[in-house]
């Protein structure tokens, strides 16, 4: 997959943004999940980069301006553990270096809600405190 600097900036963000708080209490294995499926929906045409995939109006929360993690995550340098970590995981599943933990899911939430369109869809896999969900074949 080829990507630019901005790609990997951005998506850094959106898993810090999204799933930080599942690194030391259930491990890597969502903030992995969640950069799979941006890669995900990248491939399957959401949109023409990682960063547009990202950015889409309402699609991650982390990115809405009246979002609790919004000036988090754009003011979160690399002095911080936890963004270096998810740095490391958004290049390695740009690179693909690693395997999509998903099995090809496009859509998740947390735990402790349920969107609207979850209600016609059983989740395909859990990580964390995350659901996962595939709502469009390729």
């Amino acid at each position: 997959m080829n990507f630019l600097f901005e790609d990997l900036d951005v998506l850094s963000r959106t898993i810090y943004g999204e799933t930080r708080g599942d690194l030391y209490r259930f491990g890597v294995a969502s903030l992995i999940a969640v950069a799979n499926v941006v890669a995900n929906r990248k491939n399957k045409n959401f949109a023409k980069t990682i960063r547009d995939v990202c950015l889409a109006p309402h699609q991650f929360s982390c990115w809405n301006k009246n979002d609790a993690n919004y000036e988090k995550i754009k003011n979160i340098t690399t002095d911080c553990a936890v963004f270096r970590k998810c740095q490391e995981i958004a290049e390695n599943v740009l690179l693909e270096k690693w395997p999509d933990l998903t099995d090809g899911c496009d859509h998740y939430h947390h735990r402790n809600i349920k969107p609207y369109w979850a209600a016609y869809f059983e989740p395909k896999r859990a990580f964390g405190s995350h659901y996962f969900y595939n709502l469009r074949n390729k």
